[in-house]
């Protein structure tokens, strides 16, 4: 499943990215640069268009207040919500209570896909493969539905019972900050559930059509 992620401030600009895409072959993604600019009526209005969404707001902070942030999300149509997994198993399950006897999806970052090698040795003092193997283990024992990684660690959570939404899909080669990426063909033949497209789609001229190549190219 293709997500497309709206990355506008304005109301105006993300209801165009929005009104050019396809519910039948596409959900949307909600991520905070959109969501602290323009809240709970952009969700409401992809909803109203026929659009799953995903709300990608990467909480992390005490179990409590993680539990309390999503209780204040719950009542929206969302299908999928972003937590780190680094904010440790007790604040997993407190977001998995949070969600409790809804339809909504626990979905943990594992690791940026800005971050190289280089990153994560400064950071955590290991590789982002290492890293990510870690915050595996993590996920699973907490009984989250599923978790973001990069293409390159998806042969790690092909052993998991856990889904995959997964980041840096490029359709060919770019500069720019995103540094573990892969084509989508390549990353649906290693596992990946859901793929998260940005830029390719909509920075280009002709949104509608640019969405219905990658569409029949996964078919």
């Amino acid at each position: 499943m293709i997500i497309v992620a709206i990355d506008e401030t304005t109301f105006e600009g993300a209801s165009e990215v929005i009104e050019s895409l396809d519910p039948k072959k596409c959900m949307v993604k909600i991520g905070s640069v959109t969501f602290n600019s323009l809240g709970h009526e952009i969700i409401k209005y992809a909803a109203k268009k026929g659009f799953d969404i995903f709300l990608d707001l990467k909480l992390h902070d005490i179990p409590n207040t993680v539990k309390k942030s999503i209780l204040g999300l719950v009542s929206l149509p969302i299908s999928m919500l972003t937590i780190h997994i680094s904010g440790g198993k007790d604040m997993m399950m407190a977001a998995m209570m949070a969600v409790s006897g809804t339809q909504i999806k626990i979905f943990g970052v594992t690791a940026l896909t800005s971050l190289n090698n280089d990153d994560a040795n400064q950071i955590f003092q290991r590789t982002t493969y290492e890293q990510v193997s870690a915050m595996l283990d993590l996920a699973e024992d907490a009984g989250i539905d599923g978790v973001v990684c990069s293409p390159h660690e998806l042969e790690l959570v092909s052993k998991r019972n856990l889904l995959s939404i997964t980041p840096g899909i490029r359709i060919q080669e770019s500069d720019d900050d995103q540094k573990r990426v892969m084509t989508p063909r390549e990353a649906i033949n290693l596992g990946a559930d859901y793929l998260v497209i940005g830029r390719p789609i909509t920075a280009s001229k002709d949104i509608k059509k640019s969405l219905n190549e990658i569409y029949q190219s996964l078919i």
